[in-house]
């Protein structure tokens, strides 16, 4: 069913307007084009962050990247007001209106990641959980594996705790990387793994460099797919790289898992 667009004719605010425009460019197979509806929209209305977006998203350099991606977040902070910012807390991305703030915020967090200024994006990422705790963009996977990798321990058992029913790879493999490292309970590490290979058989493979790297394309990555299992591995690989024994561990559980699945084997 196609997705029923307001209509300047039953709202004449500006800002919807200027919205309604970047729902076309968002939808444009032709940059130039996408481009040109980004800036016909802020003609509409300056207060349109999601044209800064898409601006942003086509950007030549991570310098032009994260300067449009934090214009874009002044411009929703401004088209918000500070009232809205902070009756909406705890509801971001569940209010429509609160999206092109949430999509500004994630680019320029990310921006801040490409130019190594983890500290800086670490703190965007976690503020967009307190404005949006049910967090429907994934922010807490990027942020666990960017703790992972500086080894703030603390600060990702804190945040894995924060979603203790989360039966995503990212959380599984991280948790089953974290006991393996504790050492201690083996028989724990074990299941952990055991269940994070349910999850997702790719990930072993990819680590160990058995399977090769999987190109990713963000619309159709499946669950439990290869290129699931890349984006578990480009963003946590360190982590689990710099624990020795870790890889050669998850590679033996793997196998295991794997041959106990096969139709027909009887293991003795």
């Amino acid at each position: 069913m196609p997705v029923t667009k307001p209509s300047l004719s039953e709202n004449g605010d500006a800002l919807l307007a200027a919205q309604d425009v970047m729902y076309d460019a968002w939808d444009a197979m032709n940059t130039r084009l996408r481009l040109s509806l980004a800036r016909k929209a802020l003609k509409i209305s300056p207060l349109c962050a999601d044209a800064y977006n898409l601006m942003a998203f086509h950007a030549w350099t991570l310098d032009e990247e994260r300067d449009l991606y934090a214009k874009a977040l002044a411009t929703a902070e401004q088209a918000l007001g500070p009232r809205k910012l902070k009756d909406y807390a705890g509801h971001f991305w569940g209010i429509l209106e609160t999206r092109p703030y949430m999509r500004a915020r994630a680019g320029l967090a990310t921006a801040y990641l490409k130019l190594g200024d983890p500290n800086t994006a670490i703190g965007h990422f976690r503020a967009m959980l307190v404005l949006n705790p049910g967090d429907n963009q994934g922010i807490r996977y990027v942020l666990a594996g960017v703790l992972l990798c500086r080894e703030d321990i603390a600060g990702l058992k804190a945040l894995l705790a924060d979603y203790p029913y989360e039966g995503s790879l990212y959380w599984l493999y991280t948790r089953a990387l974290l006991a393996f490292r504790e050492g201690g309970n083996k028989r724990r590490a074990n299941a952990l793994a055991r269940a994070a290979w349910s999850a997702n058989a790719h990930v072993p493979g990819i680590l160990a460099g058995t399977m090769p790297p999987v190109a990713i394309d963000p619309e159709y990555i499946v669950v439990g797919g290869p290129a699931e299992a890349m984006v578990y591995v480009n963003d946590y690989a360190p982590g689990w790289i710099a624990t020795p024994g870790a890889i050669a561990w998850l590679t033996k559980i793997a196998a295991a898992c794997a041959a106990k699945a096969r139709p027909g084997r009887v293991l003795h």
